[in-house]
């Protein structure tokens, strides 16, 4: 078994979205519950991707089906915080993205959480794999870690 990582300093990312927290994020312990934060992992990535002009969910050709997932805890958050996800990418291959995201408190420098997922990018219409768009990989470049 691999030993467990150490959170990651806010300067380990190279990109930044707000998310605030919501009533309903937060469990009987008084903390957000695991699962938002793989919501909270895929809105980050996915908000930038459109911003950026690299991803059009409702007519782009090309889009990205999550393959992998994993998340590691470290400091419980809470609503009513903000969120701030950190992203970065660690590997690209020709038709998949290894995001790394870390989520941290608010004006925090250590992540409270941090994971990853990989995309691979399919055809809309054939879900098969397709070589990353120009647009795509623009932005991989400027979140390469």
């Amino acid at each position: 078994m691999s030993s467990r990582p150490s959170p990651q300093a806010r300067s380990s990312y190279r990109a930044f979205r707000d998310i605030p927290t919501r009533w309903m994020d937060n469990d009987v312990y008084g903390h957000v519950n695991n699962v938002v934060y793989y919501s909270w992992f895929d809105t980050a990535v996915n908000t930038l991707l459109i911003e950026e002009g690299a991803l059009d969910i409702h007519g782009g050709q090309t889009i990205g089906f999550v393959v992998e997932t994993q998340c590691n805890y470290f400091a419980p958050l809470a609503f009513p915080q903000v969120v701030q996800a950190g992203i970065r990418v660690a590997h690209a291959g020709s038709s998949s993205v290894r995001y790394e995201i870390g989520l941290f408190a608010q004006g925090s420098d250590s992540a409270a959480a941090q994971g990853h997922f990989v995309h691979v990018y399919v055809d809309r219409a054939t879900q098969r794999p397709v070589p990353l768009p120009a647009a795509l990989q623009a932005v991989i470049g400027k979140l390469r870690a």
